[in-house]
């Protein structure tokens, strides 16, 4: 079972609400950047924006990394949409990118910060994924719980490659009930902050405290680290019960 950290009372940073934004998008540009690189995917950096190209399955992701995009970046990352073989998200923590003329949805998720602090214990037991078949496993319950029609039909390690629990700072999370998988999450920690990513539960295990646990079990390595996460409308309550708290709203896009 995953323990808690003794660190905790002692913060190694502060972070302010105004600063969450960016430190989200510089994270989330990472585990993205990551993930396309385990796949295999082109991975596209610019001052303003990191995209990352998984063709027809995986889609295309463009992360935006700063509040305004300059002439020459709006007009590669709109071309990059344009000719996208699957689909599309941009995910704007900045909540500033006009990308209305792609004739993409759009709308908006917070961006929410928890300080340091002690975590509690989970309920259910949490592993830290190391064995193929537990990564596997996490890949399934991310793949039904986000509705990953692009991952149908299923090829083993094609959303988490086996190289993905390698990568620096980037962690995989299953809570178990009654020794059977049926929640998820990932986490990555760079540059002195975490995040989390992929936070799912099975449907056949919903309700029964599963998010949760794979919440503490995924902080309790990031507790004495400011952690942010941006989220769903149904996730909101859980994250504001374990500390986090709105910093600003961030915009997404996806493909009709």
């Amino acid at each position: 079972m995953t323990t808690r950290s003794t660190s905790a009372d002692q913060p190694t940073s502060v972070m302010t609400s105004a600063q969450a934004p960016m430190r989200q998008a510089r994270n989330s540009a990472a585990f993205w950047a990551a993930t396309g690189r385990c796949r295999g995917h082109e991975v596209i950096r610019r001052r303003g924006f990191v995209a990352v190209d998984g063709g027809m399955r995986a889609g295309l992701r463009i992360l935006i990394q700063e509040p305004v995009l300059d002439p020459d970046e709006l007009a590669e990352s709109s071309e990059l949409v344009r000719r996208a073989a699957g689909p599309v998200n941009v995910e704007d923590p900045f909540g500033s990118t006009d990308l209305s003329h792609l004739g993409m949805r759009s709308w908006q998720m917070p961006v929410m910060l928890r300080p340091p602090g002690p975590v509690d214990e989970p309920a259910l037991d949490v592993i830290r994924v190391r064995r193929p078949e537990d990564l596997q496993a996490a890949e399934r319950i991310v793949i039904e719980g986000f509705e990953l029609a692009g991952f149908t039909p299923y090829h083993p390690g094609e959303l988490f490659p086996a190289a993905l629990i390698e990568q620096p700072g980037v962690d995989v999370f299953v809570a178990l009930h009654d020794g059977v998988p049926a929640g998820a999450g990932v986490s990555l920690v760079g540059d002195g902050v975490g995040s989390h990513y992929w936070v799912g539960t099975a449907s056949a295990f919903r309700s029964r405290g599963v998010g949760r646990a794979v919440m503490l079990g995924s902080l309790a390595h990031m507790a004495d680290l400011p952690v942010t996460l941006t989220a769903s409308k149904l996730g909101r309550p859980l994250y504001e019960s374990l500390g986090y708290t709105v910093a600003a709203p961030s915009t997404w896009w996806a493909s009709q």
